[in-house]
């Protein structure tokens, strides 16, 4: 499988979790041997003033994180452009689904899903997208730049019974017509992360079902790093993911 990743990604640009030392070497070390890396370039600022405004691109340069979140949004356009031929994950940071076109917060500059569909869109290689994003925080950013998109469909599951979020997760996979599936790939609601519900099992099935809706569509299917903050079980989910991804 393809796994869209930089070195560079590894520097630490704040000091918020998402950027700690170590978080994305735990998943490097989890991938070894296991996947196919393909280097991204940056996303133009033209992608990015799609979906953001000039003072919100000014203002992630003044803060000095302009590079390093230009590179995750051009990580996040490679994934969605092999997604659409096979299945695909990026191992990028700083994370996206906070970020809205005109401001940022949850550890996120760009909202890199956005920017990654957006430019499918305007090149007219999709039709009709689902965002599954099981992160344990709510993806407000994607909401808010595309959830008013008549071609966006956005699933945020919030059941605190495992089960129950697992059910609500295939059922809308099972509905959707979409050409492609998107995931926000947010590993914090792990049982030994923060939101303490999902089990690493649950990962490899979610992923099973969004490859399945996609092969039953004839579309694309590809999934970008959100959060998740325990370095030692974030590579294992990642991977779990990953295995049901690929099919």
């Amino acid at each position: 499988m393809k796994v869209v990743y930089s070195e560079e990604y590894k520097q630490v640009y704040s000091y918020d979790p998402a950027s700690n030392p170590g978080r994305i070497e735990s998943i490097e070390f989890a991938l070894a041997g296991k996947v196919d890396y393909v280097e991204p370039q940056p996303a133009s600022e033209e992608d990015i003033a799609a979906v953001h405004t000039s003072r919100h691109i000014a203002e992630v340069r003044r803060e000095g994180v302009y590079e390093i979140a230009a590179l995750a949004a051009g990580g996040a356009i490679k994934a969605a452009e092999i997604g659409l031929s096979e299945p695909c994950f990026a191992v990028i940071r700083p994370p996206g689904h906070h970020a809205s076109a005109d401001t940022a917060w949850g550890f996120c500059y760009f909202n890199n899903m956005a920017i990654a569909l957006t430019k499918l869109k305007k090149a007219d290689k999709i039709k009709k997208a689902f965002i599954l994003d099981f992160d344990l925080h709510v993806g407000d950013g994607n909401i808010n730049i595309l959830g008013g998109e008549g071609y966006v469909a956005i699933l945020n599951p919030a059941s605190q019974d495992r089960n129950e979020y697992l059910k609500t997760v295939n059922n809308a996979l099972i509905k959707t017509d979409a050409d492609m599936i998107a995931v926000s790939a947010g590993f914090d609601n792990h049982e030994a992360d923060w939101g303490g519900l999902l089990k690493t099992e649950d990962y490899t099935e979610m992923g099973q079902w969004v490859r399945e809706a996609a092969r039953r569509n004839a579309g694309g299917c590809f999934g970008i790093l959100e959060g998740g903050y325990n370095h030692t079980v974030l590579g294992k989910n990642v991977w779990a993911f990953m295995e049901g991804l690929s099919g």
